[in-house]
């Protein structure tokens, strides 16, 4: 038994480790009687407006124009940049700069930026939830590189809170994404980039 294994044993003899079911019977107890949507219609209006107000670029596209604007965004900032290995093909079909599909955790820190996808956003907030999965790759590469171009589909924007994470697997490992990396927790000055990408922008495609 290694110092791990150690500390959780001694842990769960205080605290023991309730069945599955009994966890899930606890849940379902929970008064769930509130507000789940506050936006019916306007979502995705609101989500641009809202990410803006963060300090990211929005930019609303149709699905003809992803692989344009990409190419345009990306060469306004000359480098090699990371994207996840499945990262759908027509997104950088006219990209024009070089490419690194699956960078390992080495190169990462050389990458002028990342293009990925997501798992799911939220209007009500302005936040775009990465999980890690289809298209978006590792969490080191949306935190490492100093600029994250984020593609999110129409139909991946819920209205509100309760609906994004009824979306989401709560065992993957998540990222909330409300704007560019920044704190305020030196004299309170704002400095950005510090804890992930100091710009990001979001392509909405609709």
């Amino acid at each position: 038994m290694n110092a791990r294994e150690e500390i959780l044993r001694r842990v769960e003899e205080i605290v023991p480790a309730r069945p599955a079911a009994e966890v899930a019977a606890s849940y379902d107890r929970i008064d769930r009687d509130y507000l789940r949507r506050h936006h019916d219609g306007g979502v995705l209006d609101l989500f641009a407006e809202r990410v803006a107000d963060y300090r990211a670029t929005v930019l609303r596209v149709s699905p003809a124009d992803v692989p344009a604007t990409v190419a345009e965004r990306l060469s306004a900032r000359p480098g090699t940049y990371g994207v996840p290995g499945d990262l759908p093909g027509e997104w950088l079909a006219a990209a024009g700069v070089p490419l690194v599909r699956d960078p390992d955790i080495a190169s990462l820190d050389g990458l002028a930026g990342a293009v990925t996808g997501c798992a799911a956003a939220i209007a009500e907030t302005g936040t775009v939830v990465l999980d890690h999965g289809a298209a978006q790759g590792p969490r080191a590469l949306s935190l490492v590189p100093d600029y994250h171009l984020i593609v999110v589909l129409a139909d991946q924007v819920a209205p509100d809170v309760p609906e994004a994470l009824e979306r989401l697997d709560p065992y993957r490992p998540l990222t909330f994404v409300s704007g560019p990396s920044a704190t305020s927790d030196i004299e309170l000055s704002r400095v950005e980039g510090v804890h992930g990408p100091r710009t990001l922008e979001v392509l909405v495609v609709s």
